[in-house]
């Protein structure tokens, strides 16, 4: 590979790359719905190029508008391309104004192409002695190459000089031009010389030397030792005009008027207001902090001590603030009595706590923020305990006064995920109230695909401002300290930032959230009152039985050494049954097996995907499949939970999150509670550990078939509604009808099959991936769902109307109002739209069913608090099911009332059923 000499003249093929970014993936929406996959494509590259080489001279050439001097040459040159994609060409000024930007020469020549440009300025720099480094895909240009000029390919890592261009394409660059006539171009459309391919041309080359030798005696090819050499002195004779077009058109042309010359290509220095608003719009947030970080100064930081004040600025060259702030660190009780003064009169107060731990259950409590208008916050350290630690007030004290004010339902509070404060606070014995905003909701709300609603995107994405990063004050990795070992003059700016930061993005995001219909009641009557729900459910806990989860780790220990062996039986070797490298040689080298789907690549890939498709004709997959489940339920759970019951309550504690599911299904992690399989019998094992303490049993309450329901519900259609109205087994109703038989007389297998075709549809399965499931004809799976749509015709009528909506207005709605945002339901590839359509269709039934449940909990929360109090403890929420602990003398009256909340939660035109169960552990329950 040839040395690229340090500091070239890099001279970039953008229209090149322009198409190569808009095919390549990510492809790339903002929230608003706007490709910008192509713009972040070319960017990425060039930012790699100004990394890598660190040039001071560099522009980047696209094509001009309109036709070129070979349009009037060659008519049909370039003219069988497709016109250019909307959404690319949308893409174009913004992607030329983030070059300009940077700093970085654009040109865009008419009349000729990007190639001729970079041409001339290559071939007058290279007479000069200066060293070029041309970037581009284009084969074209290595015509171009010499001593001093140099292609490379970013997209594959490739750099040619002389030598490599030689070897790449068999004639050096002198030639290039005449192995381009010879064999044409089809992605230009030169037409080249009838019936000559690649070979052909090189050995004519290697054998005549050059095009015009070829024209000036076509006789010296008889001789040549190629297929067809005889016949083809006849051919150059008679197609010698279009030979010496191809030639013409193939040719750079290097001797262009530009208003620029090659020493003019100066770099800039970026403007830095420009990229912040570009970036902001395209919301490449990562690059937006990056401008952020070198462009303005921290705010002032006020630190009083005992009537004393001082500025304290962190040296932190990396951060921004394009906001002005007044921080002040209260030390003193006349300090505090002053702030509860100003946040007992505020019409809006944020909070927010610092602590020892991420985990709720293990935080100590280090300190509190507040803020009372944008730009005026405090931090309120407690337990700061570091050598030379200023002396602070007592914890006790602070909590003490800070009680009244924390519990006043009359105080509104707005905080950024306030979940976890509230938990914080809990275990200090405060039970937070008037909460009224929750940034991270607000956000989620709004849109819940958009983007990350953690504190600081958020700020990077509606305030254009960059936070003090935790990273920056704790350092990283094992090295990290926790935050009572922070020193207060970094740690107070970052905790007074936290709530300051958090008023100011409610100011921008409640306003949106407003202007929305439906989304401000989404956030007050769903996800505002959930917070306490979630924080309660979370520290309740869930007793579980580590000495059974132990026995079910050396169960499942023997069952996965069994499939072990019995893998390296089928497939005759020993091998590592979880390396995708090994399976692939053995899947498709040793065993060869179709190649069903390839890695980003070019590997064929061993995915879960594959695996299921090929399990359904091979044996092998399908032990490595029962293999990765096995194992995975065994590091998962079995032997994970007993190491994650908490030291103090002897219970497992989970974290729900409000804001992960696009859809507004809640999530859990550490651990996960949705994940525990309940279809296979290994994975119902492990529900049998999660158990209730003596006098108390497991209640585990879900809802029957709801989104079928709300389908019924949503659809209108008649038949469904009908059967939900008699309270007949849905399944076996549509089994009745897709088969034409009694209701009944429905076997178990016609219910099995109408019972996919039901779910199936919900999740926009096609008639292919029916077929699989059910392992039949695929055009007897399309008959189920023609005779479906035949017997219900209000579903079919729904999902047509629904993509249609989808497509106009961008979006879907739940029965509640909630949004579901689709930013490829207009893509232009068919797969990437498809695949939005089934998301448009399943989003209202799903998100409808999140809904329902949280406004049960919401509910049932309320009626524990005020009727039931001991009696019912509410422990988990896994998908469509509740679970609780309740006193076993009372039982089955509060199964009873917990279904009758469950149903009231909603008014469907179907009935809404809950059913529960009852029993020593979940399993049992369920």
């Amino acid at each position: 590979m040839p040395k690229i000499a340090e500091n070239p003249l890099i001279l970039v093929d953008g229209s090149s790359y322009l198409y190569r970014a808009y095919y390549a993936p990510p492809h790339l929406t903002n929230s608003k719905g706007e490709a910008t996959g192509a713009v972040y494509g070319v960017v990425n590259m060039l930012r790699s190029l100004l990394s890598k080489f660190q040039p001071q001279q560099m522009a980047v050439v696209f094509d001009a508008k309109g036709p070129t001097f070979r349009n009037e040459m060659y008519q049909q040159y370039k003219a069988h391309r497709p016109p250019m994609p909307d959404d690319l060409r949308s893409q174009i000024e913004p992607l030329h104004q983030i070059i300009k930007a940077l700093g970085l020469p654009l040109i865009c020549e008419p009349g000729v192409e990007a190639d001729d440009v970079i041409g001339t300025l290559a071939l007058r720099a290279s007479k000069a002695g200066r060293a070029i480094l041309i970037s581009t895909g284009d084969k074209d240009m290595a015509q171009l190459v010499d001593t001093n000029i140099t292609l490379i390919n970013t997209m594959t890592d490739t750099i040619l000089g002389p030598a490599e261009v030689c070897e790449k394409f068999g004639v050096g660059p002198d030639r290039i031009i005449d192995l381009l006539a010879l064999m044409g171009d089809k992605a230009d459309n030169i037409p080249g010389l009838p019936g000559v391919g690649e070979k052909t041309a090189l050995a004519m080359l290697q054998g005549a030397g050059s095009v015009s030798q070829l024209l000036a005696d076509p006789e010296c090819v008889s001789t040549l030792a190629f297929r067809g050499a005889k016949s083809m002195a006849a051919k150059i004779n008679e197609h010698k005009s279009m030979l010496e077009l191809s030639y013409q058109l193939a040719t750079i042309k290097t001797d262009c008027e530009l208003e620029l010359d090659w020493q003019q290509l100066n770099i800039e220095a970026p403007d830095r207001d420009a990229l912040v608003k570009l970036y902001g719009e395209m919301e490449f947030k990562r690059w937006l902090g990056e401008v952020l970080e070198n462009r303005l100064p921290h705010p002032k930081h006020e630190h009083t001590s005992i009537g004393a004040a001082a500025t304290v600025v962190p040296e932190e060259p990396s951060q921004s603030a394009a906001l002005e702030a007044n921080y002040e660190t209260i030390l003193t009780e006349d300090a505090l009595a002053r702030w509860l003064k100003k946040l007992s009169k505020a019409p809006l107060i944020a909070i927010d706590t610092e602590t020892t731990s991420l985990n709720y259950m293990d935080a100590e409590l280090v300190g509190l923020s507040f803020a009372v208008t944008a730009g005026e916050a405090a931090y309120l350290p407690v337990a700061h305990d570091y050598d030379g630690a200023p002396k602070q007030l007592a914890k006790d004290y602070v909590l003490s006064q800070l009680k009244p004010l924390l519990e006043d339902t009359q105080i509104r509070k707005v905080g950024q995920n306030l979940k976890y404060d509230m938990s914080i606070l809990a275990n200090a014995g405060i039970k937070l109230q008037g909460l009224q905003f929750d940034t991270m909701l607000e956000s989620y709300v709004f849109n819940s695909v958009a983007s990350r609603h953690d504190m600081d995107g958020l700020a990077l994405k509606y305030l254009g401002y960059k936070c003090i990063s935790f990273e920056y004050v704790a350092g990283k990795g094992a090295k990290q300290l926790t935050f009572n070992q922070i020193p207060l003059d970094i740690a107070a700016p970052y905790a007074a930032e936290d709530a300051d930061i958090t008023l100011r993005l409610h100011q921008q995001l409640w306003p949106r959230l407003e202007k929305e219909q439906g989304l401000a009641e989404v956030f007050n009557e769903l996800e505002l009152p959930l917070i306490p729900v979630l924080s309660q459910i979370e520290r309740n806990g869930v007793l579980i039985d580590t000495m059974l989860l132990s026995q079910q780790s050396d169960e499942l220990a023997r069952k996965i050494d069994a499939l072990e062996q019995k893998a390296y039986e089928v497939a005759g070797e020993q091998f590592n049954l979880g390396s995708p490298k090994q399976l692939q040689a053995l899947f498709f080298e040793k065993l060869g097996y179709p190649v069903i789907k390839k890695t980003p690549k070019g590997a064929p890939s061993t995915a879960e995907e594959v695996l299921v498709e090929l399990a359904l004709d091979y044996p092998l997959p399908k032990i490595i499949l029962e293999h990765r489940s096995l194992t995975k339920l065994k590091s998962t759970y079995t032997d994970k939970l007993p190491l994650m019951v908490n030291g103090k309550t002897g219970r497992v504690h989970t974290s729900y999150h409000q804001a992960n599911a696009a859809t507004g299904r809640l999530s859990s992690s550490d651990p996960n509670l949705q994940n525990i399989p309940v279809r296979t019998e290994e994975g119902r094992k492990i529900r049998q550990a999660f158990i209730a303490p003596t006098g108390r049993k497991i209640l585990a309450a879900d809802y029957s078939q709801i989104e079928l329901r709300i389908m019924a519900h949503l659809s209108e259609d008649a038949g469904l509604l009908k059967s939900f109205a008699e309270g007949k087994d849905i399944h076996r109703a549509t089994a009745a009808e897709v088969f034409d038989v009694a209701f009944e007389t429905v076997t178990p297998e016609q219910r099995r099959r109408a019972k996919a075709v039901n779910f199936g549809l919900i999740y926009g399965m096609s008639a292919f991936g029916l077929s699989r499931q059910l392992d039949i004809p695929r055009n007897e799976a399309q008959s189920y769902i023609d005779i479906y749509f035949k017997r219900y015709p209000g579903v079919l009528k729904y999902m047509e109307q629904t993509r249609a909506l989808a497509a106009e207005q961008g979006y879907v709605s739940t029965l509640f109002g909630r949004r579901l945002y689709l930013p490829e339901i207009r893509d232009r590839n068919a797969m990437r739209r498809q695949a939005a359509e089934r998301a448009a269709i399943n989003a209202p039934m799903q998100g409808t069913a999140a809904d329902i449940i949280k406004k049960a909990m919401i509910n049932i929360a309320k009626w524990i608090e005020q009727e039931a109090n001991d009696d019912i403890t509410m422990i988990m929420q896994v998908h469509d099911e509740l679970v609780f602990e309740v006193n076993e003398d009372k039982a089955e009256q509060l199964r009873q009332q917990v279904c009758k909340l469950m149903a009231a939660a909603a008014d469907l035109h179907v009935p809404l059923l809950a059913e529960a169960g009852i029993g020593d552990s979940w399993e049992q329950a369920h």
